[in-house]
């Protein structure tokens, strides 16, 4: 069984509210184990015998079922989660700037979404890997970043997501504790 942390894109915003409880619950039909969900904002955690691409597909296919909205996630192993708050070079609890953590499943939509984002303003920021860029904005100032105006667009919903390093420490020590 490997461990996983599970993103989703989307949730409790615009419109479509899901209580993680009833998320818990609707993924009990699926080939996961040890499901636990972090915080309003679509973070889980869980063990499964499937691969990555296979829980993302696994995952997806319970949400639109349940709550029938086109719903995107990206899937990392709990390892690779450990393994970018520990290369994140930003301070979680900064009173001036806020650390964020763009995840991408597909790696080519994550440089596009990096250039556009150059192209819009210039932001402090560093490729932690294919699947994972770490940023920066200033504290009151993070939709204003050209990282999240760039993301926000539709190109980029199905294969990004974005967390603050915060939440990510959340998810990197309930992964640990499963």
């Amino acid at each position: 069984m490997t461990s996983y942390a599970v993103f989703l894109r989307g949730i409790n915003v615009g419109g479509i509210n899901i209580k993680m409880a009833d998320l818990k619950d609707a993924l009990a039909g699926y080939p996961f184990s040890k499901v636990k969900t972090l915080l309003a904002s679509g973070n889980v955690v869980l063990q499964s015998g499937l691969g990555a691409a296979d829980v993302k597909g696994q995952f997806e296919k319970c949400l639109r079922e349940a709550f029938g909205y086109d719903a995107w996630v990206v899937v990392l192993t709990a390892s690779r989660i450990a393994e970018l708050v520990e290369a994140c070079p930003y301070p979680a609890d900064d009173p001036s700037t806020h650390a964020y953590i763009t995840l991408a499943s597909d790696s080519a939509m994550l440089d596009e979404l990096v250039d556009a984002a150059q192209a819009v303003g210039s932001v402090e920021k560093v490729r932690l890997g294919p699947e994972a860029l770490a940023w920066l904005a200033p504290a009151g100032g993070t939709l204003e970043s050209p990282v999240s105006k760039v993301s926000a667009k539709a190109r980029y919903k199905a294969t990004t997501t974005t967390r603050n390093l915060r939440t990510l420490i959340k998810v990197r020590d309930a992964a640990a504790a499963s």
